[in-house]
């Protein structure tokens, strides 16, 4: 097997890094989304200005980048100062799981686009394990200077736009690419699931684990995915940046039945999940999975309840269910009682409810739940 197969998807190589940059610095639309970021009213007085301001930034922040290890440098520092900014703490757990000199497929929960896999690579990268090649939709590559960016990055392109026998020839790919990985020591990060938990409720969709196995498709399916060492990891915010945007989507399906995207929703959602304020975020790595069996069903409930049990629950989550039980949206049944009962900081619920006041009343019903639903999962699973 050649890597050249996978040329299409997989992450630049070392060789390629400069040039793909080099031609970046000079990208028009590159410069105006960067310069439109840092100072979006200067921008739209003298954008021309703007640019060149913004070339000039690049051009000496990527200087040193020659190869994929100090791309990664990079973003290590942009990480830092994002972790600053808008988080109160971070931590992790489980790491102990992890061997030295072991790839593995870590199959997380997923709540924000970019900032999922950011932190279990920030994680991986300071505790000096290899980072991630991270799957990526091609649903957010719409520009071609984004799909630069995220190849420059170590992600690989998942083809969800294809259909019928181009689909299925995409997803083989993607898996002897995942498998390929694996197979050279390479880390690899991909959700639970297409899309992110709106509702706060992390399943994880069989579906993947039948696209994982495909790789190896003359193995049984536990077989061909015990080769994949796939660890479950939780990922939880104690606020959730894109709270309110995705509470209008599930206002705007449960009113019309069905939500449009623009061509800007998503990368609103990326910025967003970026910038916004997070709280305490912490990762928390599962052990490796233990498959024994070929049913995909049984598997993706092995995955959920390692990330389940895992996930950890916030003052945040506890004040949402109790005020959705003061409201008698939720029914005070014996677990809603008890997990209702847990005491919480009054500066936390004061934070909190100072937060959902900002919130459209319309929105607020999706809101809570999208904080309380974790809380419910995880006492009802315990019971």
């Amino acid at each position: 097997m050649t890597e050249d197969k996978f040329h299409e998807i997989r992450p630049y190589h070392d060789g390629e890094i400069r040039a793909v940059l080099d031609n970046l610095i000079e990208d028009p639309e590159l410069l105006a989304s960067i310069a439109s970021f840092y100072a979006p009213r200067l921008t739209r007085l003298i954008p021309a200005v703007m640019r060149k301001v913004a070339h000039r930034k690049l051009q000496a922040q990527l200087r040193g980048v020659h190869d994929v290890a100090s791309m990664q440098d990079v973003i290590a520092d942009y990480m830092d100062k994002m972790i600053e900014d808008t988080t109160t703490s971070l931590t992790h757990s489980g790491m102990e799981n992890l061997q030295r000199g072991r790839s593995y497929l870590f199959i997380s929960n997923h709540r924000d686009i970019t900032m999922d896999p950011a932190f279990v690579n920030y994680m991986l990268y300071y505790a000096g394990y290899e980072t991630l090649q991270i799957a990526i939709g091609d649903n957010l590559l719409k520009k071609p200077f984004v799909s630069d960016l995220m190849r420059l990055n170590k992600s690989f392109i998942v083809k969800r736009s294809l259909k019928g026998r181009e689909l299925l020839q995409a997803l083989m790919l993607l898996s002897e690419y995942i498998h390929h990985c694996i197979g050279q020591n390479h880390n690899v990060w991909i959700a639970q699931r297409e899309g992110r938990a709106k509702n706060g409720i992390d399943k994880t969709d069989p579906a993947l684990l039948k696209m994982l196995a495909m790789g190896q498709r003359k193995l049984p399916l536990g077989e061909s995915l015990s080769q994949l060492h796939i660890v479950p990891v939780s990922i939880s915010y104690e606020y959730d940046a894109c709270d309110v945007l995705k509470a209008e989507e599930l206002h705007q399906i449960e009113t019309t039945g069905s939500f449009t995207k623009t061509d800007k929703s998503d990368i609103h959602s990326i910025v967003t999940g970026m910038i916004g304020f997070k709280g305490h975020v912490h990762v928390a790595f599962g052990k490796e999975l233990s498959i024994g069996s070929d049913d995909p069903d049984c598997l993706a409930a092995q995955i959920d309840s390692q990330i389940l049990q895992n996930y950890a629950l916030r003052d945040s989550n506890f004040i949402a269910l109790q005020i959705l039980v003061e409201r008698g949206l939720v029914g005070a049944d014996s677990l809603e009682r008890e997990a209702t009962d847990t005491q919480v900081a009054a500066t936390a619920r004061r934070q909190f409810e100072q937060r959902l006041q900002q919130v459209d009343t319309k929105l607020q019903k999706h809101f809570l739940f999208s904080y309380a639903n974790p809380v419910i999962s995880q006492f009802r699973k315990s019971h």
